[in-house]
């Protein structure tokens, strides 16, 4: 890759002059607009490939360790070296450390809602090319370690590729069977006998919404695979989309059904959105409680559910203020939402040791400077 070809032109053309007029050493202060948790390897390893290939050395100096809260507005990292040869990568750098950040703040943040659930990073498909889904993993996997070293949380256990399992310390990507199989086959049990004949040693995970029949086709492949849910080994996966309720419910029978549960809950609630995560459409409170209800009447009390559709950190926090029966979350909804959140911006602070820097970023200044 040419970084001149991908860095603002504006750095090329100071470059330039840097070139002409003669170099200076220089540090810059690496700091974001909102809180975050740090997640910067993706970054530094660039750095360090590029100070190799032109064979200079940078220090980088981070303010705090991977994995780590930041508050908004404080220094991440500083980076020192060769002015001539820092100037053209800030576009570069940038790029990998910002979206990173805030999609791992949004993965703590999840697990932290449901501390007691399996998260599977579903996301890639969502990326913005190969780049960012490795960033995304590695995102998730830095917030995923982070909710489990502060709060004890299950966390993220994988995800659905290959190329970016090591993130979560596996070799092969996590899932089962798509609604495209269930079409293909003609019916949801016929797919999940396919899918166990092609895989016989793997878990089996039903996806049972393709015809609407949520409950009927969940207990079905129950019945048809008893050894398996007698083993834990059996999960159903609900991902009814927005424009239906799932089998057997309506707005009347889900209260009803978050009344048996959780009768203080729903009553906390005000909202037009959090009222639908819990009796609406899709994959619901009610819908998730309405299941576990129909699996343990029928003597599957070992088959997991597996929830997904738009399980975003908010839509955590709601099923976990619900204390909502769900085994394993399947999710890309870590991804930042609002992308102006995730600019980091980096400061020049000082050139050849003496501090300096714009008028308005005298925070971003290291505290030994004597300059405040």
């Amino acid at each position: 890759m040419s970084i001149a070809d991908h860095t603002d032109q504006y750095f090329n053309k100071t470059k330039r002059v840097i070139g002409q007029f003669g170099n200076k050493t220089v540090t810059y202060a690496v700091f974001m607009r909102r809180p975050v948790i740090f997640c910067p390897r993706i970054m530094f390893d660039w750095l360090n490939e590029i100070a190799a290939l032109r064979g200079v050395t940078f220090n980088i100096e981070p303010c705090f360790a991977e994995g780590d809260w930041v508050g908004a507005g404080e220094p991440l990292v500083y980076i020192t070296g060769s002015f001539f040869d820092l100037v053209d990568l800030e576009t570069l750098y940038l790029q990998k450390l910002g979206a990173a950040c805030v999609a791992a703040y949004n993965a703590y943040t999840m697990c932290s809602h449901l501390p007691g659930t399996s998260f599977l990073a579903m996301d890639a498909r969502h990326c913005a090319g190969s780049e960012m889904a490795d960033m995304m993993a590695y995102a998730a996997s830095v917030g995923s370690r982070a909710a489990r070293r502060d709060l004890g949380a299950v966390g993220f256990i994988g995800n659905a590729n290959n190329a970016t399992a090591h993130y979560f310390d596996i070799d092969k990507g996590l899932g089962t069977m798509p609604h495209a199989l269930i079409g293909y086959a003609g019916s949801t049990v016929r797919a999940a006998e396919m899918f166990h004949e092609s895989f016989p040693d793997d878990p089996l995970t039903v996806l049972v919404d393709y015809y609407g029949k949520e409950i009927t086709d969940a207990l079905a492949a129950c019945d048809r695979f008893p050894d398996m849910a007698d083993a834990g080994m059996l999960s159903v996966r609900l991902d009814t989309h927005g424009g239906r309720f799932i089998e057997g419910l309506d707005p009347a029978t889900s209260y009803a059904v978050l009344e048996r549960h959780m009768p203080r809950g729903i009553r906390q609630y005000r909202s037009e959105q959090e009222l639908k995560w819990l009796v609406g459409t899709g994959v619901s409170a009610a819908a998730i409680y309405s299941m576990r209800e129909k699996l343990d009447e029928a003597g599957y009390r070992k088959v997991k559910i597996v929830a997904s559709s738009g399980f975003s950190p908010e839509k955590c926090r709601i099923m976990g203020n619900m204390k909502a029966p769900i085994d394993v979350v399947g999710t890309g909804s870590f991804l930042p939402e609002i992308w102006q959140e995730t600019y980091a911006t980096a400061d020049i602070i000082s050139y050849d040791g003496a501090p300096t820097v714009k008028v308005g970023r005298e925070f971003l200044l290291r505290k030994s400077s004597g300059v405040a």
